[in-house]
């Protein structure tokens, strides 16, 4: 079940970042159409799991998911849409896969957590796979704005990093709570820190949600990329470990490479079917330990 849940998330994300890229194209705002995505769909789950049971009613009032939401939601996604008005889908998800080397890196440097070489090589690995399976995007000119977008994601992934390694704990806190509960608050708690900042900082035009582009963006994201992939992504939080969940980053460069060959003839080399080969063995890597231990529970 792990494994198929982590195969259905990487495929989801693999295709947000174009969905965020479209909806901005179209003329949504980025921090209003995060926050409207982020919020609706923590909403619709939170709506849906306090039918069957009431007293998730409480965990509105807990200061743990509001700081999880600062980390996963708010931290990350009002950096990501932001820098996606200058930056390139692909470009987003190339510097969004340094999120498991920054977990690595927190755990390492201020948790004095060891971290074996297998896990820090895969992240070099990963980093260079996905380079390499988009390196014929860094060919555009680069403006100030193009490296601030950039810098941007990477501080994005360190709120990210920051909020996967306190989540695993907030699941321990609740450990009798669904994580999938847990995941809707945490996000509706950055949907609305989403929408405040919207509120102070953007000229919101409601016309533009209803355009066509905008609207199947929205709906796609809410639904599919937050709904039921973040809810996945928290789940594999509080089943396996931080860093197994967050090498999706590393996957969603090949699903976007594959959908564009498929749909719009995007490019395609030795190089970069050589990153993703990459790609692969450096998640293989990262997770050995976590892969040789359910190998050996499962002929056991």
């Amino acid at each position: 079940m792990i494994l198929i849940n982590y195969c259905f998330m990487c495929f989801i994300f693999g295709t947000t970042f174009l969905a965020i890229k479209i909806g901005i194209d179209a003329g949504l705002t980025p921090f209003f159409s995060g926050g409207i995505r982020f919020f609706l769909a923590g909403l619709l789950i939170f709506s849906f799991m306090m039918l069957r049971e009431k007293q998730l009613f409480r965990l509105l009032f807990r200061k743990e998911l509001f700081f999880s939401g600062i980390g996963l939601t708010f931290g990350t996604f009002s950096t990501l849409y932001w820098a996606e008005q200058y930056v390139t889908s692909g470009i987003a998800a190339v510097l969004s896969a340094t999120g498991p080397m920054m977990i690595i890196l927190i755990q390492s440097i201020l948790l004095k957590q060891k971290a074996t070489i297998q896990s820090i090589l895969g992240c070099a690995l990963g980093i260079i796979g996905v380079l390499l399976l988009v390196q014929q995007s860094f060919s555009m000119d680069i403006s100030s704005l193009w490296i601030i977008g950039c810098i941007a994601i990477i501080i994005g992934e360190v709120f990210y990093a920051a909020g996967t390694i306190y989540t695993r704990k907030v699941t321990k806190l609740f450990k009798e709570t669904s994580p999938i509960a847990l995941n809707s608050v945490q996000m509706m708690y950055g949907g609305v820190l989403l929408l405040f900042l919207a509120i102070f900082t953007e000229d919101v035009q409601f016309s533009s949600v209803l355009q066509p582009a905008s609207a199947g963006s929205l709906i796609y994201l809410i639904v599919l990329g937050s709904m039921i992939g973040h809810s996945l992504y928290y789940w594999l939080v509080s089943k396996t470990n931080p860093v197994f969940p967050s090498t999706w980053l590393y996957i969603s460069p090949i699903v976007a490479m594959a959908l564009g060959i498929m749909f719009y003839q995007e490019y395609f080399s030795f190089v970069t079917g050589l990153g993703a080969v990459i790609i692969i063995i450096g998640i293989i890597l990262i997770n050995f330990e976590n892969l040789r231990e359910r190998c050996s529970f499962n002929i056991g």
